[in-house]
């Protein structure tokens, strides 16, 4: 190659290597100060060695006992033992973000003085809450699994955290459903137990008109009338006297007998259905079934996982090198310098 194409070589790498050749000793000297000093302050001295824990659950796919139980209508329903599918996780995941399970591990663990707030501080508050959001990450996976991330200075701490965090997810949910199963369940007993004190009210009500010999009102009148007939044609006062006595109680009790017997009848049936409500909405506010599916728990990490220091050293280096370069070349141009030694080196060619 003769000095002709040199010359038509890109003026950016020719300026590079130029002030490389012209600084390597500067360069050399930088560069091993980088690793140095990367090396130092990437240390546990100035960087707080974090260790990572993870839990890995899935969510169920239903969350009515009752209704995967006990009720025969309900044709929607999901298997228990089945996953739950991105609805259900990302319900799960609002959950686990909510300020329910952040302050009962704020307060279980005492993070505020954990993560060194001070108490005094204005703003301490957004600072702890920072902190954990920092700290605690949840991400749906790629197979709609929810991903509990905790990361700590204390790897054992941070498995137990992971951990509490699984398990507070479960009773939470279990605590908001339970508070509106209980609601549920006082309404449906209230309306229970007050039909079936409707239902001995009634029930009295016809035993008081039995001891009036009102037992059946439409067999019993039919068999009166006839027998009346009968006693009529033989012409016995003291039967025809009799019968029209019984038929003048059945007249007066059995207008209200027929009413009390058929809304007893209707009341009744009503009262099998509303037991049915009532056992399943008594089963949703006293039992419960975990809501999550646990692959994965939490373990005490043998290895920190931030910072990588060897990542930061090589970062480092090569960062501190590149704007070295850079400067050293604004310098050489400002100076002019650059342009001679580039003249020197291409008359040095063409002779």
């Amino acid at each position: 190659m003769n000095s002709h194409d040199q010359n038509h070589k890109p003026f950016l790498s020719g300026v590079l290597m130029q002030v490389i050749y012209t600084y390597k000793k500067h360069l050399t000297i930088i560069g091993i100060s980088a690793i140095i000093l990367s090396a130092v302050f990437s240390g546990p001295g100035f960087i707080t060695p974090l260790y990572k824990s993870i839990v890995i659950l899935y969510p169920t796919a239903s969350n009515s006992i009752s209704k995967v139980l006990l009720s025969d209508n309900f044709n929607n329903s999901k298997d228990i033992l089945e996953f739950g599918e991105i609805e259900q996780t990302e319900q799960m995941l609002q959950v686990l973000n909510s300020n329910k399970i952040r302050d009962r591990i704020i307060n279980k663990y005492d993070l505020i003085n954990h993560y060194g707030i001070k108490e005094r501080s204005k703003y301490k508050m957004t600072q702890l809450y920072d902190e954990y959001e920092s700290n605690f990450v949840f991400r749906r996976t790629e197979f709609m699994a929810v991903k509990i991330t905790v990361y700590d200075k204390d790897p054992e701490l941070a498995a137990f955290m992971a951990n509490d965090v699984a398990e507070l997810v479960d009773s939470t949910i279990n605590q908001m459903q339970k508070k509106i199963a209980k609601r549920a369940f006082d309404i449906v007993e209230a309306e229970y137990l007050k039909l079936k004190t409707e239902i001995k009210n009634k029930e009295d009500s016809l035993t008081i008109l039995r001891e009036f010999g009102v037992h059946d009102y439409e067999s019993q009148s039919e068999m009166f009338n006839r027998q009346l007939a009968i006693e009529m044609a033989k012409g016995n006062r003291n039967g025809i006297t009799r019968l029209e006595k019984k038929l003048e109680t059945l007249a007066k009790y059995g207008g209200p007998y027929v009413s009390l017997r058929d809304a007893l009848e209707h009341d009744k049936k009503q009262l099998s259905q509303l037991k049915a409500k009532y056992e399943e909405a008594k089963v949703d506010a006293q039992e419960s079934l975990p809501h999550t599916f646990v692959i994965n728990t939490a373990y005490e990490a043998e290895k920190k996982t931030y910072p990588i220091r060897w990542l930061i050293v090589v970062i480092s280096t090569f960062t501190t090198l590149f704007l070295a370069v850079i400067i050293f070349s604004l310098i050489d141009m400002f100076t002019g310098n650059l342009g001679e030694d580039i003249k020197k080196k291409s008359l040095v060619e063409k002779e």
